[in-house]
């Protein structure tokens, strides 16, 4: 599993190829820019190398440009991989300045908020996903901004974890035990899968930190 920490976000990815393959298409993203934190989850079409370097494509644009609009950096996207097999994504852009996330998912790639102080009735939230393939069918792009406050815990999945592990997301003060144990509990030997989950802390240190 994989440690990482922005000064505003805290994160830990657990992810692998499909068996028989040394590359996977399911990559990630976090990608600090002035004032805020881009994270994205990208699946590339298939497996192997051709789904591995669609996925790369599209994290390199997202990179160069994380601190555009998330429409914008879907349609930059889409463009840069028109000659690629294409990829589904999942994108959230975090703004420190008024603690805001703006979130777009085009194919299947689940996203999903877990507020640290809310009613259980109100704790999550699901991304809304639109069908498409970000370098061959673009739908119309819909973001959705939502309040973030530090403590909030982010997570997407691609297709390799099997959706029932939306039932497991519960808010934890240990989301890197959360990742790994989701990870082993619902991913698929049938695909490539990754797993990301990460905390909102806005500039401030955690206990746990992104190595615990």
């Amino acid at each position: 599993m994989t440690a990482g920490s922005t000064p505003l976000f805290d994160y830990w990815v657990a992810t692998r190829p499909i068996p028989g393959q040394s590359e996977s298409g399911d990559q990630f993203l976090v990608a600090p820019f002035d004032g805020g934190v881009l994270i994205a989850v990208v699946d590339g079409l298939g497996h192997g190398a051709d789904a591995a370097s669609a996925a790369r494509a599209a994290l390199a644009t997202l990179a160069t440009h994380a601190g555009e609009p998330v429409v914008a950096l879907a349609q930059r996207c889409h463009h840069a991989l028109k000659r690629t097999r294409g990829v589904v994504m999942s994108i959230a852009s975090c703004n420190a300045a008024d603690n805001s996330l703006t979130w777009l998912g085009i194919g299947n790639v689940e996203g999903m908020l877990v507020r640290a102080d809310a009613p259980a009735a109100g704790r999550r939230a699901s991304l809304l996903l639109r069908g498409g393939i970000v370098g061959d069918r673009l739908p119309t792009l819909l973001p959705a901004t939502l309040p973030l406050h530090r403590g909030d815990l982010l997570f997407f999945a691609t297709d390799g974890i099997q959706s029932a592990f939306l039932r497991d997301i519960q808010f934890t003060e240990h989301p890197h035990e959360l990742v790994y144990q989701v990870f082993m509990e619902h991913n698929r030997s049938t695909d490539d899968a990754l797993l990301l989950g990460g905390r909102w802390t806005n500039g401030e240190m955690t206990p746990e930190g992104a190595g615990g």
